[in-house]
């Protein structure tokens, strides 16, 4: 592996991407890995495998910020790992088997990619409204911890197979399940959760990338640069912005980019 080095348009991209994830909360890899695939033409396993450890690096400081506030409950959080992990390990494992570099894994990445952008796009948009709806409900029936637990164990699995393929979903899609599993929990703790639960998963399914040689190490130093300094802007300007606009014209431009990458 040769010494990486900093190519300073993809740290204008990490900038860019960066400050969007800060100011609307969105998971970078909804941002990043299509970026790279369709702007950048980086084949998908490299995209994804890069993006996984781009993410548990700021995933990392975020958990930080949550831990010291006090809003994670590490309980949800291992139940999610508890399902998340062993998926991500059985995922990579096929995707060696039949080749991360050949045109059919690179074909089924970008297919799957689409459809999470998609899925991502309606969680954006209606997370209000389904976080409602199971605040109504959930307090008009009686709790069922079993039942709770073996679906948030579930709910990991299925993440995990999605963000060890795509990157994506450990964000908007699994805040948006939470919502609907815990509706008497506070969103902040549900967040600080998901952020916690997304550490172990993007940095076993990113070393198992890297292990597979599907990490490009310059492409992640560049991306670093410029987005650390850009979640930090994002963050600081969050609660001036206009999340509600934000969070649908990001929605839309997810949708536009998922079909995109489904029917190319």
């Amino acid at each position: 592996m040769s010494f990486p080095h900093i190519d300073f348009l993809y740290s204008a991209s990490g900038l860019a991407v960066g400050f969007l994830v800060g100011l609307t909360g969105v998971g970078g890899g909804s941002l990043m890995t299509p970026l790279l695939v369709l702007l950048f033409g980086i084949h998908p396993a490299t995209a994804v495998g890069t993006d996984l450890l781009y993410a548990a690096a700021t995933k990392t400081a975020g958990t930080l910020v949550h831990g010291l506030k006090g809003s994670v409950d590490w309980r949800i959080t291992g139940r999610l790992a508890a399902g998340s992990v062993p998926a991500a390990a059985v995922t990579l494992y096929f995707l060696h088997r039949h080749g991360m570099a050949s045109p059919d894994t690179a074909r089924l990445i970008q297919l799957i990619l689409g459809t999470a952008l998609l899925i991502t796009a309606v969680s954006l948009v209606f997370r209000t409204q389904l976080a409602r709806l199971a605040y109504e409900k959930g307090r008009s029936r009686p709790e069922n911890p079993a039942r709770t637990a073996a679906w948030t164990i579930l709910t990991g699995a299925i993440l995990g197979l999605l963000v060890s393929i795509t990157s994506v979903g450990a964000g908007a899609i699994g805040v948006t399940v939470l919502l609907l599993l815990y509706p008497r929990l506070a969103t902040a703790r549900i967040v600080g959760s998901d952020v916690a639960h997304a550490v172990p998963l993007t940095l076993i399914a990113g070393a198992g990338h890297w292990m597979v040689g599907s990490v490009d190490w310059s492409l992640l130093l560049s991306l670093l640069v410029g987005s650390i300094p850009g979640i930090a802007a994002g963050s600081a300007l969050s609660s001036k912005a206009p999340e509600a606009l934000l969070r649908h014209v990001l929605a839309a431009t997810l949708v536009l980019v998922g079909l995109k990458l489904v029917l190319s």
